[in-house]
């Protein structure tokens, strides 16, 4: 620019590219039309030189505070937040590289302390003025655009969640994340659903990051209640499908283990609404029970079924978010579902797997099998159901075998105790009511003795005199000495099957696969093999099959079920 002797300012010299002068912060953000350069906001108009290797001809000073210009106190408060940004200044920051993780980090890091700063402050602008940014934050926002940020979050905060300028809900949503404005990571997690299930209303954009965002929130401030607890009450199982897993593999472990489980118990027909809570509460019992006693035996019971993956990759919370890890955490293990298992070591995360073990399945098949097994003796059901221990084959049944527990013991004690417990019946008399009671049962004893017509009551007749016999007792026919009763029975269940059923046990007399023939048909064999083992021993008392990996007959039974399906 050419010199003016009658000019009444000194020029501003911009630093040379690489200097970390703080000024040169001004212009880490190049104006747009949502974000209009303020960097001179109320200033004059300057002239601005830039610094090279020639020697300038006259010194060059900041600008100077216009005339009359007053800093109101909102206005203090938003430079002494700017001063954060000066104070932790990096050369990162001022990289336009929104995607390079050390810039991110950086951005993160002066955000985190920046909401602190920020994080009771509440306005009342009357003026909206939008914002539009990658990645936003306060230091990219001029003091209109922090005025109406901050009275739209103070109204989202009393819970007027109103439409708005979508970075801002995101700046919102990373303080949620860094747990600024809350009291703690439950209150902040609440606060994390409010505002999505409101603001999606407005603009479900932020649904496919809130989707991720949640499930790292619940990994990386570790809370008590299972994940899937917390799914079922937010509605959210389309969000995680593929969580089965609990928080820890230690709780709530009914889903766990029936999604791995050889033997699915959800599918079996003594698994109904009536039954459904009963059979939950009965395997925490039973599985709670063998955890005890495999510990005793210096074994663990999760890892005769699991086995974590070799494979580790590093993992970021809240990636793709401005998130400060200020947290120190202390090393931990977490568990989401099959295929999510993440780690904490030395304040560091990775990301992992477990794998279910072939012979965990069948061990885990065997427990819900003897469980409903019991539980089906107990409670009277009309069908019973044989669990196989065989089943469980390989390293997992010999390393059992070696600690001398009996499985099948183990798992019937437990049931029984449970079911003990369960209906024990608990009857608290006041005694105070005790004649009362006495009073009325005598009147009620007097009102029903009737005299006869000879003058006899009937509580003077001996008991012999009172016929006992029983319609039962009545002979109705004379019984056929050729009646061959077990005949009889087999006649009787060959009846009571039908085709599908006498066709699925001549698939396995002739040797053929028994759950080829189940899928044809469109149905599982395990429920196949169920319902004609609830049939045999309703009928002639006991079952006639095995199903494990295959359909066994029984020995004993083998020349009755080839006259069946003749």
């Amino acid at each position: 620019m050419s010199e003016s002797n009658d000019k009444n300012y000194n020029p501003y010299k911009i630093p040379k590219r690489g200097l970390s002068d703080e000024n040169n912060l001004l212009f880490s953000v190049p104006p747009n039309k949502n974000n209009q350069g303020n960097y001179f906001e109320k200033q004059k108009f300057a002239e601005i030189d830039i610094e090279n290797d020639i020697p300038v001809s006259h010194k060059a000073i900041p600008i100077t505070k216009p005339d009359g210009y007053v800093l109101d106190e909102k206005r203090g408060i938003f430079e002494s937040m700017r001063e954060i940004l000066r104070k932790n200044h990096s050369s990162y920051f001022i990289n336009s590289r929104f995607y390079d993780k050390q810039v991110q980090y950086e951005k993160s890091k002066v955000f985190y302390f920046q909401a602190v700063f920020m994080k009771d402050f509440e306005d009342d602008y009357d003026k909206i003025v939008p914002f539009s940014a990658y990645f936003p934050y306060y230091q990219m926002m001029s003091y209109e655009q922090l005025r109406t940020y901050f009275t739209w979050r103070t109204g989202v905060r009393k819970g007027e969640v109103r439409s708005t300028s979508l970075s801002y809900a995101f700046i919102y949503i990373y303080e949620l994340l860094n747990n600024i404005g809350v009291e703690n990571a439950e209150d902040g997690l609440d606060k994390l659903m409010f505002f999505r299930n409101f603001y999606k209303m407005h603009d479900n954009k932020i649904e496919k990051y809130l989707k991720r965002w949640v499930r790292d929130y619940y990994v990386y401030y570790q809370f008590s209640k299972p994940f899937t607890e917390f799914v079922s009450e937010h509605n959210l199982s389309d969000d995680y499908p593929d969580v089965t897993r609990t928080e820890t593999i230690d709780i709530d472990r009914f889903e766990t283990y029936s999604a791995v489980s050889k033997y699915n118990i959800c599918q079996s027909v003594f698994y109904v609404k009536e039954t459904e809570k009963l059979i939950r509460n009965c395997f925490e019992y039973v599985i709670t029970r063998l955890d005890k006693t495999f510990e005793k035996s210096g074994i663990n019971l999760n890892e005769l079924i699991f086995c974590p993956s070799k494979c580790q990759t590093v993992w970021t919370p809240f990636s793709g978010a401005l998130f400060y890890p200020v947290l120190k955490q202390p090393d931990i293990r977490t568990a989401l579902s099959e295929n999510e298992i993440y780690i904490c070591e030395k304040n560091r995360w990775y990301l992992s797997s477990i794998i279910t073990l072939e012979s965990g399945r069948h061990l885990v098949g065997y427990i819900f099998k003897q469980m409903e097994s019991v539980l089906r003796k107990l409670t009277d059901y009309r069908y019973s159901l044989y669990a196989n221990m065989g089943s469980v084959g390989g390293e997992v049944a010999q390393k059992i075998l070696r600690t001398g527990i009996s499985l099948e013991k183990e798992i019937t004690d437990a049931v029984e105790d449970f079911y003990t417990e369960e209906n024990r019946v608990v009857v608290a008399v006041d005694e105070s009511s005790l004649s009362k009671i006495r009073q009325e049962a005598q009147i009620t004893q007097e009102n029903l003795i009737v005299p006869d017509s000879d003058g006899q009551t009937v509580s003077d007749l001996k008991y012999d005199e009172i016929s006992t016999e029983s319609p039962a007792d009545i002979p109705v026919s004379e019984k056929n000495d050729d009646f061959d009763e077990e005949s009889d029975c087999w006649t009787c269940f060959k009846n009571s099957l039908n085709i599908t059923e006498k066709e699925a046990l001549a698939t396995v007399i002739s040797g053929g696969d028994f759950k080829y023939f189940a899928d044809k048909k469109g149905i599982m064999a395990e429920v196949l093999a169920d319902i004609i083992n609830e049939k045999a021993a309703d009928i002639i008392g006991d079952n006639i099959l095995d199903y494990s990996d295959e359909a066994v007959i029984f020995d004993e039974y083998i020349e009755k079920v080839e006259f069946l399906v003749e």
